[in-house]
This record gives structure tokens, sequence and C-alpha cells, in this order.
């Protein structure tokens, strides 16, 4: 009789569309090697492996292994890579164990080694995750430079071309220059693009805009609302605002110059927003449709409006919008008549966030978890005391490390808690995420669920090290197999851990 096996493909592009059906060939001669069915595949096409946000059919095929109706016993990826270019190896571990603990052996098919648990395959997984996860650093590295070389050059890195511009396509090999609408891309890698001047119409309104706000002295809202009045909209058909007029009187395309890298996301973490000093620019680079001079008389304009502002000054005009509007928000402030813009706060005070916490305000919905993580930050002291007496109530000696903040029970083994919060989703379910301090190496963690008031403790996971490998883990609100076993209502589980029990004698004869 024949085994039931599910095959997993996935190519990191869409530019790769010969790669997953590599992938199953190899796959589907080794299942026929191991007389296995393949009854079910699983794909996730044009999806990096740098993270599981977004790979659909890998958080299906976890789902459906861990669920106990899998009609499948085996599952077959093409190699270790397949299953994730993680910068955290153990994270790839971890959907391999959690398939495991449900039943479910997982085979590399185009590997040289068997992955039959042996201490050989384990150490070659390791190396080769890791080699993973190494491969797309090095690849970023390379792609960064790439792209810094390409701005130097001149071409446009990503993004719409803005009112009065155009994107053209150009071939260097053939001679060829193609506009480019709105959502066309570049066809094959070897193309370029470059930036143009637009309609006449476009120019006229740009330089316009321009005279009106140096020459004239009119706010960005009073330009706003003639544009409006003569029935112009922009470039993606919108009527005009302060923030729209604001972006074209402060953005280099205008003057010719090409300017990249002024945030990042690299190896798709945390988006982050770059210095000046680390920002990639060329000048003159692009036709210009308006005069440097004029821009640059705009720019001094904008920036003296900051500069000659005090804190007290600026944060008052903060309070000014906030009592008008109701709430604030990027968008709020930029829109707001006589108020500096947004980047103007972050600027000067460091961030949005602690601009908001100046004036005493504390959005309800964008940052409520900063409250909430607040709170939990007090109610940690008081949950590890809880821990301690209801271990040291079975005789148990219990010492808090002052360098790590683990506990140390018995001398024997060493805990660390950790409070995760509430986090409801779009589905109407809730998620907790619990984050482990693997470089304290504890071996036990007692993560502590909290109700969405943050308040009011929901239940308690006791998660040992050894099955354990990863940095985080995220939990539902019903965790099927593999975690439910570690749920408990209160502390007693741990307490039952930590217990002093007397050794029998074992007479001699």
């Amino acid at each position: 009789m024949r085994g039931r096996a599910a095959a997993y493909v996935r190519m990191s592009t869409e530019h790769q569309q010969y790669s997953t059906e590599n992938q199953r060939d190899v796959i589907w001669a080794f299942a026929e090697s191991r007389n296995l069915e393949i009854v079910r595949t699983y794909a996730d096409e044009g999806k990096s492996g740098l993270r599981l946000d977004g790979r659909e059919s890998l958080q299906a095929l976890i789902r459906d292994a861990e669920s106990g109706t899998a009609d499948f016993s085996v599952i077959l990826v093409y190699d270790v890579s397949r299953w994730g270019r993680f910068q955290d190896p153990d994270e790839s571990a971890s959907y391999e164990i959690r398939c495991k603990q449900a039943g479910i052996r997982v085979h590399y098919c185009a590997e040289q080694f068997e992955n039959d648990g042996s201490p050989i395959s384990s150490i070659i997984k390791s190396v080769k995750r890791t080699m993973a996860g190494e491969y797309s650093r090095e690849l970023s590295v390379k792609v960064h430079a790439g792209q810094c070389r390409l701005i130097r050059n001149g071409f446009r890195q990503g993004g719409p071309a803005g009112y009065g511009l155009r994107r053209v396509l150009v071939d260097p090999s053939e001679g060829m220059k193609h506009e480019l609408r709105r959502g066309e891309h570049k066809w094959i890698q070897t193309q370029r693009v470059i930036l143009e001047p637009g309609p006449c119409e476009e120019i006229a309104t740009v330089r316009d805009i321009y005279c009106q706000f140096v020459e004239d002295g009119r706010t960005e809202s009073e330009i706003a609302v003639g544009l409006n009045e003569e029935g112009k909209l922009t470039d993606r058909g919108t009527p005009w605002t302060r923030g729209t007029v604001h972006q074209i009187l402060i953005n280099d395309k205008y003057v010719g110059d090409n300017v990249w890298n002024r945030t990042s996301f690299k190896l798709k973490q945390e988006r982050v927003r770059n210095p000046p000093a680390a920002w990639i620019r060329a000048d003159n680079v692009f036709t210009p449709i308006v005069d440097r001079l004029m821009f640059e008389a705009a720019r001094q304009i904008i920036l003296a409006r900051s500069y000659r502002l005090s804190d007290a000054e600026m944060l008052d005009a903060l309070r000014r919008v906030l009592r008008r509007n109701g709430y604030l928000s990027g968008i709020v402030i930029d829109e707001a008549p006589a108020c500096p813009s947004s980047s103007a706060y972050a600027n000067r005070f460091g961030s949005l966030l602690r601009t908001y916490e100046l004036i005493g305000y504390t959005p309800d919905r964008d940052y409520r978890y900063v409250e909430i993580n607040r709170r939990l930050r007090e109610m940690h002291p008081e949950v590890v005391m809880q821990a301690e007496r209801a271990m040291a109530e079975t005789g148990a000696r219990v010492e808090h490390e002052a360098a790590s903040g683990l506990l140390l029970v018995n001398e024997e083994f060493r805990v660390s808690l950790a409070l995760s919060r509430c986090r409801p989703t779009n589905a109407g379910t809730n998620r907790w995420i619990i984050r482990f301090d693997n470089y304290l190496r504890p071996d036990i963690t007692i993560a502590v669920r909290m109700e969405l008031d943050a308040r009011t403790i929901r239940d308690y996971f006791l998660l040992p090290a050894i099955d354990v490998h990863a940095d985080l883990v995220r939990l539902g609100d019903y965790n099927e197999h593999g975690f439910e076993a570690y749920r408990y209502d209160d502390l007693a589980m741990l307490s039952h851990l930590a217990r002093r029990v007397p050794l029998r004698g074992i007479p001699y004869e």
C-alpha cells in the first residue's frame, strides 16, 4: 500500500516561473522512489522565505498538519532553503518540529542526507538553515549596492513618478524608450526607468505652485483651494490638499535630483527612517521642471516655519489641531493650516509618538499598546512574586537572580516569566506573542496570557526549553495539539515541578 504525502514548493519571486516546476519534478521522482502518493500540494509562489507572514500555503500546511485530520503522513520539500531563509535558523527548525510533533515526517528531496533524526542529519540541517539565512543577508548587501549604483547613474528605483513627471522605460541595448502608465512595470531585468517631464499643462501647474508659494506668499492650503476651484486634479485623480501641494514643494525630483534610501526595509525586518547622511543621491540626472533657485527658496521658507518656532510654540500649534479635530495622525497634522508638518515634529522631538506624549495625547487605536505594555511592566513583579510564593509553599528554595531576572529553583532549574498582551485580529479571534529569553537560557518559560483588559490573567503556558526552539511563538484562542499540552489555568503545575520529594532509601540485601 502506498503512503500518502503532501508536497510544499516555494519560489522567491514571480520571475522564477520555472522554479516550482523544477521542484515538483524532483519531489515527484522522490515520491515514486519511496512508494509515496502525493495527495496535496501547497505552493507559495512569488513569496520571500524571510518571514512566515504572507506565506498562506505554508501556514495552511502547518494548520492541516496540526489539526489531526490531515490526509497525509509525510511532507516532501525540495530542500532546506525552500522551508525558509529565516534569519533565525531556529525558526525554520520550529516548523519542522511542529509537524513531527503532529506525527508527520518531513523529507528534503534534493538534499544528500536522510532526514532521519540522526545526529549527522541534525547537524547538516542546522548548517544549511544558517547558510540559507546568510545567503539572504549577502544577497541583500549585493542588491543594495546595485541599487545605489543605479541611483547614481540616474535610474529610478520604484514609486510613482508624481504630478508633472512621467516614468519612461529605457533599454540601453536596443535604444528603446517607452512611457510607463500607472501600474505598469519594466519587462526584463536589464531595462531601466528614468523620469522625464510630463504634459505641458502639468508642468505649468507645478511651476505655478512654486511661484504662488515663493513669490506670492500663499500657503499650501490656499494653493490647494485655488487648484480645486480651477477643477484640476492630482496625478491620482483626487482633489488637491495641503499635503499634496506640500509634497511637490519638498521633493528633489522636480529639480532633476535622484534621491533614494530615505527609508529601508532590509531582510523584511523593521522599516526604519534613515538619517540624511545615509541617503543615496545623484544631482542633475533628470530633466528639471522647476528652477533650482525657486526650489531652494521654497525649501528655506518651509524650514523657516519650523526653525523660528520654539518647542513650546510648536506644541501649542499641535494642541490647537487636536482641539479642532479631536484626534491626531500624520495626515491630520500635514493637512492642518498654520501648523508645522508631521516630519518637522518627528525631527524636532524624535518621533510623533514622543510628540504626542509631550502634549498629553494618547491615541485610542494606533498606540493603545503603549499603555498596555506599561501596565504589563507594572504587573510583572507582582506575578513573579506569586510564582515564587507558589513554589515556596511546596518547600522549594527559590532565588531571584539579580543580573538575569530569572528564578533559580532548588539550584536545579531556571525559570523565566513573560506576560503577553492579548491582540485582537480582524477575524474576531485573539493572538498572543510569546518572546523567549533564549540568550539567558532558562529551562522553563512561564508564558502568562493576559485578557484584553491587560489586567486579568487568562491562563499559563509552561514551556520547557527542550521543546521550544524559536525566539517567539504565536498562540491563538485554541492551539491544536503541541502547545495545548503545556496550558494550565493556574500555577499548580509549576508548584508541582518545584516541590521537594524525599528520596526513599533502597535497603541492601
